[in-house]
């Protein structure tokens, strides 16, 4: 069971951040990767490389947009190398990061592909240039060059004999689901800690994967789970309120609910969908917060005291969940509740699960 806690790109504060995490006892951090919003995740994630021994670094998430297959694998190997095979690629189809540029998430076939040509360069393995889906208008084919010799294929070179870079696909519809169970090593899945949202999301990534020809049982599973461990009910949710809607969005991006919900969480996720101010993404204050339910966030998120939270936790691994992305106050969180919510965490839930 591991637990990752989450951070902004901020270069100047990675190290010491990474160095926090590693003291308190968290398996990992994940950076986030939005352009527009914040810095470069890998020049964070190897400057957190650098300062710690043990701790492990994710991409939470990038994209198969604003980075072309063979860049994203470049950056991926260049913090493997640098941290001695700590780094994961955590990767999903895009939200803010395109938001800020005009866009929707990648289509996901453009997804499909993009993951097949990721894992092949972290393989070492060469792709053929059909497959790079550079548009002639950005770069003409090399062979106008007229080049006595050139590549025939694309590959990376460098890529070594040291332990592959995971690659993990954070999820939440049942067909991206599927694209994650054909090609990623994890699936990380974005539903809540709902058990029968996550059920449903296990199994429809192990029917996928079986009908592709992978044993199930070789697809590894994750969750974003949004956590604020506090006495108090009331002020937990208000602590978690921006993060859970930010991820209840995720099952209804284009208006219509994935996985299983009842009438009460249906409405409230529509609600999130028709209020959503991506301006305000992750922030408290945001008009989509409003939406949200006590009731709501009681069964989406995980919140109460740290018993409570480790039971809600303990029963997701029970259905195979062997990895959490914590989403909630952290230990770099303003505000003394926050701190406080953080605080309990680490000492009532994180310590217990993890001895």
């Amino acid at each position: 069971m591991e637990f990752w806690t989450a951070t902004v790109a901020a270069p100047g504060r990675s190290a010491a951040f990474a160095q926090e995490a590693e003291a308190r006892g968290w398996d990992g951090m994940l950076v986030v990767d939005s352009q527009n919003l914040s810095g470069d995740p890998y020049v964070c994630l190897a400057l957190a490389a650098t300062a710690t021994e043990r701790l492990g670094l994710e991409t939470s998430v990038t994209n198969p947009v604003t980075r072309h297959a063979a860049v994203t694998a470049s950056s991926a190997l260049s913090v493997q190398r640098l941290s001695k095979g700590r780094m994961v690629l955590g990767i999903g189809r895009g939200d803010s990061a395109l938001a800020h540029l005009g866009r929707a998430p990648a289509r996901l076939g453009w997804f499909e592909r993009y993951l097949a040509n990721l894992q092949a360069y972290l393989n070492g393995e060469e792709i053929g240039f059909e497959r790079m889906e550079i548009p002639d208008e950005a770069a003409p084919p090399a062979e106008r060059l007229g080049l006595a010799h050139a590549p025939e294929g694309s590959s990376i070179g460098w890529v070594g004999d040291g332990p592959k870079v995971p690659v993990e696909a954070a999820v939440t519809g049942p067909r991206a689901i599927g694209i994650a169970a054909r090609h990623a090593d994890r699936v990380m899945l974005a539903v809540g800690a709902d058990p029968k949202r996550v059920a449903w999301g296990i199994g429809t990534a192990r029917e996928a994967a079986e009908k592709a020809g992978r044993d199930p049982d070789s697809v590894g599973f994750g969750a974003y789970v949004n956590v604020v461990c506090h006495p108090d009910a009331a002020k937990g949710r208000e602590l978690g309120r921006a993060t859970t809607g930010l991820f209840a969005r995720f099952s209804v991006m284009y208006g219509e609910v994935s996985g299983p919900a009842d009438e009460k969480q249906t409405d409230v996720l529509r609600n999130i969908h028709d209020r959503y101010d991506m301006n305000a993404h992750g922030r408290q204050g945001g008009d989509q917060t409003t939406a949200l339910t006590d009731e709501f966030i009681d069964g989406y998120a995980i919140v109460g005291e740290g018993g409570y939270c480790a039971d809600r936790l303990a029963a997701l691994v029970e259905l195979g969940i062997e990895k959490f992305a914590v989403m909630g106050p952290n230990f770099a969180a303003p505000g003394a509740e926050a701190q406080e919510a953080a605080l309990r965490f680490t000492e009532e839930v994180l310590a217990p699960l993890k001895a």
